[in-house]
């Protein structure tokens, strides 16, 4: 036993200054071909396996689908070897990819979570073993597992399947989501009321994010809450380094993810040969005697602290496993099964390290990996969307900011992981020293908004209107209450169609409208946006909101067919707006018997004028009067009183 304890002392410290030889610079000795132990040998090793070929079109997968035919539930799976579990992983990756080819949805990321979720259902027993995904776009092979592979052609369409966890739909979807940093707080909330009633001590919740949700500060409260309760879940940390939309926009931290998280952990990657000692000496360590094997867990610890000095998440409270190759089901399986049989209740997280796009050679080499794709070509990769004659109100407000931008340098734009979808990396493209992606983190980015306007800086803060729900106590406490006038974007207002009502902009202006010191406006159309963008560019007094939709906007033809605009072209700039005065776009006919009025809010004005044109020709004692509010707050009152004025009916649009 001495000899033992001596020698594995001694090839401890070995490895620790090899791997302390790597990590400053110098030049360490290779190591033999005949010494290195196989990739299933290491369970954190990252051993990624080779690319899927890059090789052009056509793509396409296996004709048939053996063992996925034979799984309507995961209970169908426990007695699969793991080769055949490899090759239900690939059948189930295409599966994934011609279901979503036909309905359009979240590829990218159900692609690098295959071999995941495979190896979940198969080692735990869900659903008593809830899984929890966070955000759950990435859920599409989930589903095909836990018996709707039927239902997939029905994917995101009405009355069809969710696009997301949704608990009504199955009891394998124990929790809902759509917004993200929600999985480590209700996986610890299930463990300890599984605790509370007295239930299975060997039940293990298991709560699945990655570095992109990982980034919002509710994660870090978990993590904080669960080791303090000692309670027995699993984090299960996918890194894929895609923690912006698309990740890589030039921006004023760089074109890396955001986040020194994400730094940290591609740090904790590259010490690969203390990863591999550390395995080594694990899977050795369990033949000793136990007297040896507490000198060697010294040693281990001793280790990791020299090396890292303690890692971030065993600061935590947690027991950190990897990283770990995410698509390697020869080592992801049996970790799993350790981590499934450990005794003790100490929180366990696992970091995976995988690929967004997994597979399928367009999603691996597009900037966002095909994370939200229309139906398209599985030979080609080729989108079947036409492409749009107009332009997307999102790019209309991008551009408008990027001309105010260029005569004004304290114009910046902040965003919460979503440069694509808010039209910042376009304007990061141009300033991006002014661009700032703060990650999933809208609470931050409002207060950090804040902060910037104190100091004369002029934010304009773009989140989804859907976001930005997470961040209200900052919006009044830190924005409103003091009256700083940053500029809040609203995209995604109102309905969003196939996302559904996780993500539907319903509520901004109920709850943003009762929020004093606020002014709220909504364009009816394209040069409309550029008008209120330099509005609210003006306003240096209060907070304001500029909220429209998600699409296309209406094009000069229609905006001088139904608006009377005379436009041959866009104009170059926009023109600020009378705060708090809205207009009257379309008298009713004169001699008209009876009389309504029309009062839009928002692009809803084009089809006010398609229905009171309709109207009048269908009914020729009927006038109509159109107008467009342009305010919700401060309201337009002596319009509405005009409007209203009479024996005319007022309808209200929005």
């Amino acid at each position: 036993e001495k000899r033992l304890l001596h020698s594995s002392m001694r090839a401890a410290l070995l490895a620790i200054g090899v791997a302390l030889e790597g990590a400053s610079g110098l030049a360490v000795p290779a190591v033999p071909a005949h010494a290195r132990l196989p990739c299933a040998a290491s369970r954190s090793h990252v051993c990624m396996k080779e690319p899927s070929s890059s090789a052009g079109p056509p793509y396409g997968g296996p004709r048939s689908m053996p063992l996925l035919d034979q799984v309507n539930s995961p209970k169908d799976m426990k007695q699969f070897t793991l080769a055949e579990l490899k090759q239900l992983s690939h059948e189930l990756r295409w599966e994934t990819i011609n279901a979503v080819s036909k309905t359009g949805g979240h590829l990218g990321s159900s692609l690098g979570v295959v071999e995941l979720t495979v190896a979940l259902h198969y080692v735990f027993n869900t659903p008593q073993d809830p899984v929890i995904f966070d955000v759950s776009h990435q859920v599409y092979p989930h589903k095909i597992l836990t018996g709707r592979r039927h239902r997939m052609p029905t994917l995101r369409q009405n009355g069809g399947l969710s696009g997301f966890a949704k608990r009504s739909e199955s009891e394998y979807d124990v929790f809902g989501a759509g917004h993200s940093t929600t999985s480590i707080s209700a996986a610890l909330g299930m463990a300890v009321a599984h605790e509370l009633q007295g239930l299975d001590k060997l039940r293990t919740s298991i709560a699945v994010i990655g570095d992109g949700a990982i980034t919002g500060g509710m994660a870090y409260e978990a993590m904080n809450n669960a080791a303090y309760l000692n309670s027995r879940i699993v984090v299960i940390y996918n890194d894929n380094e895609q923690v912006s939309l698309p990740t890589g926009t030039p921006s004023a931290g760089g074109t890396v993810p955001a986040g020194s998280l994400s730094a940290y952990t591609s740090r904790l990657i590259a010490s690969k040969p203390f990863q591999d000692f550390r395995d080594i000496a694990k899977s050795i360590n369990k033949l000793f005697p136990s007297e040896i094997q507490q000198a060697n867990a010294k040693i281990d610890e001793y280790a990791r602290g020299l090396m890292t000095g303690g890692t971030f998440f065993e600061e935590l409270g947690f027991y950190y496993i990897g990283p770990v190759d995410g698509h390697d089901l020869d080592n992801l399986v049996p970790i799993l099964e350790n981590i499934r049989d450990r005794g003790g209740r100490q929180p366990v997280l696992l970091h995976i390290k995988t690929d967004k796009g997994k597979g399928y050679p367009p999603a691996e080499r597009a900037s966002d990996k095909y994370h939200g794709v229309p139906k398209f070509d599985v030979a080609t990769g080729k989108k079947l969307a036409a492409p749009a004659s107009t332009p997307s109100y999102t790019s209309v407000f991008a551009d408008a900011l990027i001309d105010i931008a260029a005569t004004d340098r304290s114009v910046v734009a902040i965003t919460a992981a979503m440069p694509g979808g808010t039209g910042v990396d376009k304007f990061g493209k141009r300033f991006p020293k002014r661009t700032f992606d703060v990650g999933i983190a809208e609470q931050h980015a409002v207060t950090f908004a804040a902060g910037l306007a104190v100091e004369g800086i002029k934010p304009f803060c773009a989140i989804y209107s859907t976001f930005m729900q997470r961040a209200y106590d900052q919006l009044i406490h830190d924005v409103a209450i003091q009256k700083l006038p940053v500029r809040f974007i609203l995209d995604r207002a109102g309905l969003v169609g196939n996302d559904g009502p996780t993500h539907h902009g319903s509520f901004d202006l109920a709850y943003i409208g009762c929020i004093p010191n606020m002014v709220i406006c909504s364009p009816s159309d394209e040069v409309e946006l550029r008008n209120m963008v330099q509005t609210v560019y003006e306003i240096d007094d209060k907070p304001s909101a500029l909220r429209y939709p998600r699409g296309s906007a209406l094009g000069l033809e229609t905006l001088n067919d139904l608006f009377g605009y005379g436009l041959d072209s866009y104009p170059d700039r926009g023109t600020a707006l009378p705060v708090g005065k809205g207009r009257i776009m379309r008298g009713a006919r004169v001699g008209s018997k009876r009389k309504v009025a029309i009062l839009s809010f928002g692009t809803r004005l084009a089809e006010a004028v398609q229905a009171a044109r309709a109207l009048e020709a269908s009914d020729s004692e009927v006038g109509v009067t159109v107008a467009d509010a342009r305010w919700m707050k401060p309201l337009d009152t002596e319009l509405v009183a005009r409007l209203s004025g009479g024996d005319a009916g007022l309808l209200p649009l929005r």
